[in-house]
């Protein structure tokens, strides 16, 4: 997987810092988004029964509630 740029996108998180790949994202006070795209050989993985594993870097502080989904998380006031 790769994030990905898209439309609405407000930060470019950790954009000046080599040891973490960059982050296009959506950030407001509440929630921080953003896009992925799966390689065709990811898409197969899953396809044939492959989880989706995903690592949160807490740095053993509380854990942050994640919410992955499927088409977009914008409602139409958001992308006004």
């Amino acid at each position: 997987m790769k994030p990905i740029d898209f439309p609405g996108r407000t930060t470019m998180v950790a954009e000046s810092q080599d040891e973490y790949q960059t982050l296009p994202a959506y950030q407001d006070k509440v929630q921080t988004i953003s896009l992925w795209r799966f390689s065709w050989k990811e898409r197969l993985r899953i396809l044939f029964g492959s989880g989706l594993w995903i690592r949160q870097m807490n740095f053993g502080t509380s854990l942050q509630p994640l919410l992955p989904q499927i088409g977009t998380p914008f409602t139409a006031k958001e992308t006004e």
